[in-house]
């Protein structure tokens, strides 16, 4: 008898199966990207195959994604991107998405926050991408855009994922006529997987942008589109909001933990600021090799991420409009200090600490509502140059709107930023604010400071305890990349430990329990972690994709 995964060939010998039932992460000797789905990596490493490096492998797949993966890829959203080149040089770019001037706190209803024509803020996905390729690209941008201008004209096959989801939309999406005309056959039938469809507007979008960059986007034809359905559907977003939005270049927050040196972002991320600090605070404890899963590792764990949210909630905001204390924050002394509080067999609820600097903090709560719907693409090219690049719509398939003859669904963090307001609360929105994230694409060095991985994921408010996890999981556990992303996680939030299934075994369960946490199972996972690495001996490339939502790592 056959095992199972086995399959037999003609002449009755065993073979093995082609996918075997334990995976191995992807290896490859050039390169390696993984992403959520496999056309956009086909395209990165046609890219690199052409002679691009990894930033411009971004930038194609970046413009694919909101082809293929409509549901979070985008042009009508933001995000971040973080460089790391084998030579040194890195960069963090900002292209979140900014508020209208005419936004209104009082605009939301309750029930009408994610959808329609106000929550859509100013995308920033073009700008982000021309300016990380304007500074570290070499290949013809016009030439980086060519896959998705081809695939949004002839047509590709709607994935499993599109027929899972589109239904889901269907009550909603159909009440605009552009959306649904690509995704709902124009009648409320959404697509099917397999069926072939066709994206004519964003097609010809994508070709001016090849022509004019991100200044057509912003200024140009498409400018003039988007601000002329925004004004005849009640929507915020003007002409002059959109000339007037710009990628930000930053500074990668830094820190090293154990010898290794882990890059991410700076506000207005909030997702890297609670790593770093959670990091700084577990250096001070030891997470031997074999205690993974363990009660002890799983509560340290969960005391550092209840003190850095503590923070984050507190401070975190667009540092255009907002001090954020990050010198502090991310300090070895201040962890130090925190550490000291956190006693190893006892959970400390609601801990208190005076405000930092005498600075005023923040009202309790989270700054706003971000959706776990997003995607992460990670990419590591023939040189060592790493890229990790997070951007997301918001919730499935955004605001669900697409401005007449562009093509380009809008994302609804505008929406997502009232979320939990209340009559008492102060005025959130503010013309040109960039909307808090905890998107955080993060890159680790080796002791030494030679490339060595990058890494990020969707999933929100989850983001910072999935990233911490694979990341004490290389380095404290010692982990395989693909042992270290597949291992089960918990997650800290509003004075409890939510886990996955098998995330905690029973014992550790109840002793967490007798320490005074608050354990609550998921149901949903956490999480969706691409992730490439570079082998210290050989400098072999690896590549994982989650297994928890699909996607694909794939190198050559």
């Amino acid at each position: 008898m056959l095992a199972l995964g086995q399959e037999r060939s003609q002449s009755g010998l065993e073979l093995q199966a082609a996918r075997p039932l334990v995976q191995q992460a992807e290896r490859a000797p050039n390169a390696m990207i993984a992403s959520t789905h496999p056309l956009a990596t086909q395209t990165g490493l046609n890219i690199l195959r052409q002679g691009g490096n990894a930033v411009d492998a971004a930038v194609a797949m970046a413009f694919v994604l909101a082809v293929v993966h409509p549901e979070a890829g985008n042009l009508g959203g933001g995000g971040y991107i973080l460089v790391r080149m084998a030579d040194g040089r890195m960069t963090a770019i900002d292209y979140k998405e900014t508020t209208p001037a005419a936004a209104r706190d009082d605009a939301f209803p309750p029930g009408q926050r994610h959808v329609g024509y106000k929550t859509a803020g100013v995308p920033g996905t073009v700008a982000g991408m021309e300016m990380v390729h304007s500074k570290l690209g070499r290949m013809a941008w016009s030439k980086l855009l060519e896959p998705a201008r081809k695939m949004a004209r002839d047509g590709i096959p709607a994935s499993q994922r599109i027929e899972l989801i589109l239904p889901l939309q269907v009550p909603v999406m159909k009440q605009f006529q552009e959306t649904a005309k690509v995704f709902l056959h124009g009648n409320g039938m959404p697509l099917r997987q397999g069926e072939i469809f066709r994206q004519t507007d964003l097609a010809a979008t994508i070709r001016r942008i090849q022509k004019g960059g991100a200044k057509e986007f912003y200024e140009g034809e498409t400018a003039r589109r988007i601000a002329a359905d925004m004004a005849a559907n009640g929507g915020f977003m003007t002409a002059r909001d959109l000339a007037g939005y710009r990628a930000i270049e930053r500074v990668p927050l830094e820190t090293n933990y154990r010898g290794y040196t882990v890059l991410t972002m700076p506000p207005s991320s909030g997702g890297g600021q609670m790593v770093v600090e959670a990091l700084n605070i577990l250096e001070n404890f030891e997470l031997g090799l074999g205690s993974e899963g363990s009660s002890r590792s799983l509560h340290l764990i969960a005391e550092a991420l209840r003190r850095a949210r503590r923070d984050r909630v507190q401070y975190n905001g667009d540092p255009a409009f907002k001090t954020v204390p990050v010198e502090v924050l991310s300090s070895k002394s201040y962890a130090h200090k925190l550490a000291a509080a956190i006693q190893t067999d006892r959970a400390t609820p609601n801990p208190e600490y005076p405000p930092i600097g005498g600075m005023a903090t923040a009202p309790a709560g989270e700054p706003h509502f971000e959706s776990f719907d997003t995607t992460h693409f990670s990419i590591v090219d023939r040189e060592g140059n790493l890229v990790a690049n997070t951007y997301t719509l918001g919730n499935f398939y955004g605001s669900q709107v697409m401005p007449k003859g562009t093509g380009v669904l809008l994302g609804d963090m505008v929406g997502g930023l009232m979320a939990g307001r209340t009559v008492q609360s102060p005025p959130r929105l503010k013309a040109g604010m960039r909307m808090n994230s905890m998107m955080m694409p993060t890159v680790i060095l080796r002791p030494g400071g030679s490339t060595w991985i990058a890494l990020g994921s969707p999933g929100a408010s989850t983001i910072p305890s999935t990233l911490l996890q694979v990341i004490l999981n290389l380095i404290d556990f010692k982990m395989s990349l693909r042992d270290a992303i597949e291992f089960p996680r918990i997650h800290f939030e509003n004075d409890r430990i939510e886990a996955e299934p098998a995330a905690l075994i029973f014992d550790a369960a109840e002793k967490l329990r007798l320490m005074g946490h608050n354990i609550e199972p998921r149901l949903r996972s956490q999480g969706d972690v691409h992730a490439v690495m570079i082998e210290s001996q050989g400098g072999m490339k690896q590549g994982w994709a989650d297994g928890r939502r699909g996607g694909r790592a794939e190198g050559y």
